[in-house]
């Protein structure tokens, strides 16, 4: 039982951290990010099981984890307050009508190169410009609305005006 409830207390306080850390973390790792994710693992490895070093040790604590996780999954469909806490309040807007967000940008800790990345990836856009609309979701992905051939148009006869 000591072994299940340390495990339980590990994955709130990690869950909590990754929170604070910010959405791009759960959805873009770096490698930065990905090395400190194993070895955060590692270190809390011994909070979790104690002394006990036992395969059943191991069994128990994996499955406090993949249990409270489950239950996560089904309390963040079911209550919208669960939802908010892990996940924050909605989308975050990082490009409007071909300009980044400069303020929103800074709040979640993401840079141009960053954005411009993800238009390429996901969009084929190589240029902030050809983007109407670029979302930062709730779960760490980024949505990507082009601009259309015409409202590109109409921009291109403003801007040479």
């Amino acid at each position: 039982m000591e072994i299940a409830l340390r495990s339980l207390a590990v994955y709130v306080a990690i869950v909590v951290l990754l929170r604070l850390g910010g959405r791009r973390q759960l959805g873009q790792l770096t490698p930065f990010d990905l090395v400190a994710l194993l070895l955060v693992s590692n270190a809390v490895q011994n909070a979790m099981v104690g002394d006990d070093v036992s395969v059943p040790g191991g069994i128990v604590s994996a499955a406090t984890l993949l249990s409270v996780a489950a239950v996560m999954v089904h309390l963040r469909a079911r209550l919208p307050w669960i939802r908010r806490l892990v996940e924050g309040t909605g989308p975050t807007v990082l490009v409007q009508n071909g300009a980044f967000n400069e303020r929103n940008l800074a709040r979640v800790g993401l840079a141009h190169d960053d954005v411009l990345r993800a238009l390429r990836e996901h969009a084929e856009v190589d240029d902030v410009t050809h983007v109407r609309l670029a979302v930062l979701e709730t779960d760490g992905t980024v949505s990507i609305v082009p601009m259309s051939a015409d409202v590109q148009q109409s921009q291109t006869k403003v801007t040479t005006r």
